[in-house]
């Protein structure tokens, strides 16, 4: 199951309770005070595991609690620091105050790690109170209690390359070509309901990742067909293939063009100026080529690099690669150069 929004329910550990404790030895009836001081309580940790793809192990865990600490003793001894609470996260977490809306942190790197809730800090012990005015003090504090929220977690995909288009455009067809991953196919629209991801292998031991995002339909932007769910998932991805039917069957290629990059853009958030090629899939149903090269010409004239290809047969798609290689590689240096440049 892929789950990639979850409210979750975070809570340190509270400190422990300082002691109230008196020496007491053979010979020495006055010992005065030893109680020892309360352990701090345990954080509540959120660290990036490489190897999570959803969050799905939180949508049967949603209350996380860190163990308190261990309450101080006599002779001075302190009591133990609980140990800190780790949850693993995959890449690509934002994770947001659920009440506020506010976020927190935003992880992407393995091995991330972000304190989501601080364990209380122990009580001191009786030690601690003794006064000239008053040798035996009969009280220490108590530990002071975790912090405690609310959060959500929302997961947006990281990826080298997404695949975006409407439904049935032949993403996932594609994706399955191309790498190991295997959505789900079939001839209808709306076939995959979860993001994919697949590891594309080109020779001389180049490599990308390419996500498969369910299909985007008109008023996406404003949640329609889950678009709000399948949009966020775009933002993450460094360049974009824009995927689009040319057999003409369900929707006139150009409008169907048109759509998805109105929606690209009502959406905001960058996504309609990310490096972009279009991509006309099914070419093994089209016997006049004239009008592929005719499709080409009106996209070519909108400033967009476009390639034609079957997912089916394999016509085109190694070329198709290459190409994404080198757009993906020009759209690196192009974010690099404009980082130093900030």
């Amino acid at each position: 199951m892929f789950v990639d929004r979850v409210k979750v329910y975070v809570k340190g550990g509270d400190g422990g309770r300082g002691c109230v404790s008196f020496r007491r030895e053979k010979y020495v009836p006055r010992g005065g005070p030893d109680g020892g001081d309360g352990g701090h309580g345990g954080d509540v940790i959120l660290e990036v595991d490489p190897h999570l793809s959803t969050l799905m192990d939180f949508k049967y865990r949603p209350i996380n609690r860190a163990k308190r600490g261990e309450h101080g003793k006599g002779k001075r001894q302190r009591g133990r620091d609980a140990p800190s609470l780790v949850l693993r996260v995959p890449p690509g977490t934002v994770v947001k105050d659920a009440e506020t809306g506010e976020v927190l942190a935003d992880l992407t790197r393995p091995g991330e790690r972000f304190v989501v809730a601080r364990g209380g800090r122990g009580g001191r012990g009786n030690v601690h109170f003794v006064k000239p005015w008053r040798q035996a003090p009969r009280y220490a504090e108590e530990g002071e209690p975790g912090e405690e929220r609310w959060i959500l977690l929302v997961l947006k995909l990281i990826a080298d390359v997404g695949l975006v288009g409407l439904p049935n455009a032949g993403k996932s067809t594609l994706l399955s070509r191309v790498s190991k991953a295997r959505p789900k196919v079939a001839d209808y629209p709306f076939t995959t309901l979860v993001p994919y991801l697949g590891v594309v292998s080109l020779p001389g031991y180049r490599s990308f990742v390419m996500a498969d995002i369910p299909g985007i339909i008109e008023k996406a932007h404003e949640g329609a067909g889950l678009g709000l769910e399948f949009l966020r998932h775009i933002e993450r991805t460094g360049v974009l293939l824009h995927l689009v039917d040319l057999s003409g069957v369900e929707r006139d290629p150009w409008e169907a063009l048109e759509v998805v990059s109105k929606e690209l853009e009502a959406y905001g958030s960058g996504l309609e100026d990310k490096p972009r090629m279009v991509v006309g899939t099914k070419l093994d149903l089209i016997e006049d080529r004239n009008k592929v090269a005719s499709f080409a010409e009106r996209v070519e004239a909108l400033g967009f690099s476009f390639s034609a290809v079957s997912a089916v047969t394999g016509e085109g798609v190694e070329e198709l690669l290459e190409k994404t290689w080198q757009f993906l590689s020009k759209a690196r240096k192009e974010a690099v150069v404009s980082l130093e440049g900030e």
